[in-house]
């Protein structure tokens, strides 16, 4: 995987015009980093009780390993509208490479872009917009493994992160990699904020949600690769993590 463009034919070292559309050579790209990790933005306090699951449809076969619902489907949907609008007023219209994080992040990504795309649709001036994808695995059970395996380009395939969660490590090792590729800026864009003692302070330029310390589950998040299927992000209870656990 490169997270650089493909290479376009330049005039010098000025941007070439194409049928109206403006393109930068590499280097002059911004990249849009889409991740499900940790941010600040929208709080949900600690004591917030959740909503009862009675109250949601979800897979049968999560009935009885669920806590409660944290953060419904629509109210997931309508913030990353908003967050595509703040990302779009912020890097204006040059070309955008987004890298999604898997696997946690792809339904995120996948409604993020469609919502920057719509943007782009409903302006008077084209945004050109790839995406790349990258995979880290952290988790097994509810528990960090202590190295972030990273899988998806040799480019980044040496990368190995030591006691990540809710921390931001992984992170600033990763944006630290990326900056080799010298792109013109690079944001990052998370759906969920976790609180805990553990964070090195790193901070996403976009954020959505920020949660307390807790497992959840839900809307592509899983448990040992269950959940994924469950739309509402979700507090695991103690009878799934047994149900489910490696």
């Amino acid at each position: 995987m490169t997270l650089a463009y493909k290479e376009r034919e330049k005039k010098g070292n000025g941007a070439r015009k194409n049928h109206g559309v403006s393109y930068r050579p590499p280097g002059q790209c911004k990249l849009l980093l889409v991740l499900l990790v940790a941010s600040w933005n929208v709080m949900l306090m600690d004591n917030w009780p959740g909503y009862d699951l009675d109250l949601f449809t979800y897979p049968q076969h999560y009935y009885g390993d669920l806590e409660c619902v944290l953060i419904p489907h629509g109210i997931i949907v309508d913030r990353i509208e908003r967050l595509a609008k703040d990302i779009m007023k912020d890097i204006g219209y040059d070309d955008i490479l987004v890298l999604c994080v898997l696997k946690g992040g792809y339904k995120f990504c996948a409604d993020l872009v469609e919502h920057l795309k719509s943007i782009s649709r409903n302006s008077d001036r084209f945004v050109s917009m790839k995406v790349d994808f990258i995979r880290l695995k952290s988790y097994k059970n509810d528990q960090s493994m202590g190295e972030m395996q990273i899988i998806g380009g040799e480019d980044l395939s040496m990368l190995v992160g030591k006691d990540v969660v809710g921390t931001g490590r992984t992170m600033k090792a990763l944006l630290s990699s990326i900056e080799k590729y010298k792109p013109n800026m690079v944001k990052v864009a998370s759906l969920l904020v976790k609180r805990t003692a553990r964070s090195d302070g790193f901070r996403p330029d976009y954020a959505g949600f920020e949660i307390s310390d807790v497992f959840v589950v839900g809307y592509a998040l899983d448990y040992n690769e269950y959940f994924r299927d469950l739309n509402h992000i979700c507090i695991i209870n103690e009878h799934g993590k047994e149900k489910y656990r490696v």
